[in-house]
């Protein structure tokens, strides 16, 4: 009966919903620092057997195919892609890039406990207190804690992620803390929580921390920043494909509500 035409087709338009919904946040980040985009992956959903393929005919001879009616669709999953974003050069020497694997540690406040999260996204400032604070709507702390001091006139970070200053009356640069990165076995299966923000989970394992530049680290590019990997290109393509599929199975809806019409509306003889 057309009611499993029903059930296919919505829950396509279903699936395609949660897709517009992925891609429409794609776009409206293609200028967040540090902002990964991602992809919805699909899975059909249990078969109806009618018969199953190479049962005997009345030959005793297998029959090739059998009669098997799919019930639809529906998301399996979203998928982050880390593929490196472009580079923005900045004349702000807190403004920084990871080139390679790893992401930038500070602390939050996720779910009424303070936590390390991660981000790619490098551009920091110093809060009241000197220290060294994520540019995101709650001044996420780097870990470890750096403090530039009041007086200073000139900071320089390394590829090493050794951060050193100049302050005012002295001609030369003092050590004031040292870039740890963090990487993980599965950086897909970290949680986004927002501001820029990832936080580990199971399906991404524990993190392995070190310097810059050791333990297969990147390294730290100073007076850059990394942007969105997000092509606009490829989210049109996706948007207008997933609209055409949307139409498509609200089509499908109105065949299989036509179908049943006409069979409600049988009489007999």
């Amino acid at each position: 009966m057309a009611i499993t035409a029903l059930q296919s087709a919505s829950s396509a338009m279903k699936a395609l919903d949660d897709k517009l919904n992925v891609v429409a946040n794609n776009l409206s980040n293609i200028n967040t620092h540090g902002f990964k985009r991602s992809r919805v992956n699909f899975e059909d959903l249990i078969y109806q057997i009618k018969r199953e393929p190479g049962i005997p005919n009345a030959s005793d001879e297998p029959i090739p195919h059998g009669v098997i009616v799919g019930t639809g669709v529906k998301v399996s999953g979203t998928q982050l892609e880390f593929s490196p974003g472009a580079v923005d050069t900045t004349n702000n020497p807190l403004d920084w890039q990871i080139d390679g694997e790893g992401f930038f540690q500070v602390t939050t406040v996720h779910d009424g406990d303070t936590i390390t999260a991660y981000t790619r996204a490098g551009n920091f400032a110093r809060n009241a207190a000197g220290n060294i604070v994520l540019a995101n709507s709650e001044g996420s702390v780097l870990q470890p804690p750096i403090t530039i001091p009041d007086d200073t006139i000139e900071i320089s970070v390394g590829r090493n992620g050794e951060v050193r200053v100049r302050t005012q009356g002295s001609s030369t640069q003092s050590t004031v803390g040292q870039v740890e990165l963090g990487r993980f076995v599965n950086p897909e299966g970290l949680k986004q929580i927002g501001r820029n923000l990832y936080i580990e989970t199971d399906a991404s394992g524990a993190p392995v921390t070190g310097n810059p530049q050791t333990d297969g680290m990147g390294s730290v590019n100073q007076n850059q920043l990394e942007m969105s990997n997000v092509d606009p290109v490829r989210e049109l393509i996706d948007l207008i494909t997933t609209q055409r599929a949307f139409e498509l199975n609200s089509q499908s809806i109105q065949s299989a509500d036509e179908s049943l019409r006409i069979v409600t509306n049988l009489r007999t003889f």
